[in-house]
């Protein structure tokens, strides 16, 4: 079961998404907010799998939420749900972490796709969404200054193990960056983050 929660100002659209997704067998609404305060309280209680999240919201913007949410559950997929389709927004939720971005003007059944592939791991992209350009979504454009700076460490050879002591985390922090650089840069896994890193270490 997929386990999930909606955060978004306006009410009548999270009722409309409830009903929606009332009707499937995989996926359930465990709890909604109206503001990123509410959603951080839920998301701590329940734990859900996927968080719907807008970005412009009351208190605390989703931006914000997403990195807190990430920061302590990293194991949360975050699908951005809002009416910006502007580079800045986009690159803003990005580099927060979002696995999905998806625009309110879609339909439905997007949403669901959306949900159901950040679930299984994947990420998603409206079709409708205009991507800001990066060279194979760039470090400098994607990348935290955290998991920059690891990517510097990974470029000089270090293991996650080193990593660790030498920022002070702990090695499934690192270990969790390490996954998340992989989906953002759009790599295939540990060896091509390393080759990525080796390549790219004078550009960060």
């Amino acid at each position: 079961m997929i386990t999930v929660a909606l955060a978004e100002d306006h009410q009548a659209l999270i009722d409309g998404i409830r009903s929606y997704v009332r009707y499937e067998d995989d996926l359930k609404v465990i709890g909604h907010a109206n503001n990123g305060e509410e959603l951080l309280k839920i998301v701590r209680l329940k734990q859900p799998k996927v968080v719907l999240c807008d970005i412009r919201m009351p208190k605390l913007d989703g931006i914000e939420a997403t990195k807190i949410i990430l920061k302590e559950l990293p194991y949360t997929k975050i699908v951005a749900f809002t009416m910006f389709d502007q580079d800045e927004a986009v690159r803003q939720m990005l580099e927060a972490g979002a696995h999905g971005y998806i625009l309110k003007n879609s339909s439905l059944d997007v949403v669901l796709e959306a949900i159901r592939a950040v679930a299984s791991g994947k990420t998603f992209y409206d079709r409708k969404l205009h991507l800001p350009h990066t060279e194979k979504n760039s470090s400098k454009s994607v990348l935290s200054s955290r998991e920059r700076e690891i990517l510097q460490l990974i470029a000089k050879g270090r293991t996650s193990h080193q990593i660790s002591e030498e920022l002070f985390i702990g090695k499934s922090t690192v270990d969790t960056h390490r996954k998340n650089m992989i989906r953002k840069l759009g790599l295939s896994g540990a060896g091509e983050l390393l080759r990525y890193a080796v390549e790219k270490k004078y550009e960060f």
